[in-house]
């Protein structure tokens, strides 16, 4: 019987990579949430005692996340949440488009059994959701099913490109609260890009994919030079 004691010592560095990275995941998390509005200041003292780790950390993790894009870092003003301007705000939008009607296209193509039946799982919930008045699982459902389509289209380059969007920071920002949600027609619209990718129809996941995103940004209220965004680009 080996009676040597177990060596408990604990790698330092990787230790602070461990903290640095659970620490720039929940304040990623919470940014993506809508947890904080937009032009918020963010304190290191306050984040520090949040997530429990040293300034240090906290610095190398806001450094990090203003570098991709999360938050914005100005001398004399500090480190705040994203406050996207209505032209921000659409360049990102129009390529999410771009980017998620070519996943779902690919997902006509490559998916699996196995997440073909999980996309239908997922819509039978958020249908089920819809039914109930369940907003909140509903949205849930949503995400999950964009992600599933992203998953089931295999192809790395546009998933690495399509999350470093920050749409959902946009659509937060963008939504309007007094709509109902869902809106009208949204999970037919899911329906219709789970259809075409049962049918392995890359054209038409992709056409429907287009079209669902694309109702989406039109209901949010994004406004230019004194014009509603969805009357330029054709209504709802």
């Amino acid at each position: 019987m080996n009676t040597e004691p177990h060596d408990k010592t604990v790698d330092p560095d990787r230790a602070a990579s461990t903290r640095h990275h659970q620490a720039y995941e929940g304040l990623r998390a919470l940014l993506l949430s809508g947890s904080f509005r937009p032009g918020t200041r963010l304190t290191e003292a306050e984040l520090t005692q949040r997530f429990g780790v040293s300034r240090s950390t906290m610095r190398a993790v806001l450094v990090q996340l203003a570098h991709e894009g999360y938050v914005t870092s100005e001398v004399n003003r500090g480190v705040r949440t994203r406050d996207f301007s209505v032209e921000e705000a659409l360049d990102i939008l129009e390529a999410r488009e771009t980017l998620e009607s070519a996943l779902a296209g690919k997902a006509a193509e490559r998916a699996s059994e196995a997440e073909i039946g999980e996309l239908r799982r997922t819509l039978e919930r958020m249908a089920e959701c819809q039914a109930r008045g369940d907003e909140q699982g509903y949205s849930q459902g949503n995400r999950a099913f964009h992600e599933q389509v992203r998953r089931a289209a295999h192809q790395r380059t546009l998933a690495r490109a399509h999350e470093a969007l920050l749409y959902p920071l946009v659509m937060r920002q963008y939504r309007d609260l007094s709509a109902p949600h869902p809106r009208t027609g949204s999970l037919e619209e899911h329906q219709a890009v789970f259809f075409a990718i049962l049918t392995r129809n890359p054209d038409a996941a992709a056409a429907a994919m287009r079209h669902h995103v694309g109702s989406a940004r039109r209901n949010l209220l994004l406004r230019s030079g004194g014009k509603d965004e969805s009357a330029q680009h054709g209504g709802r």
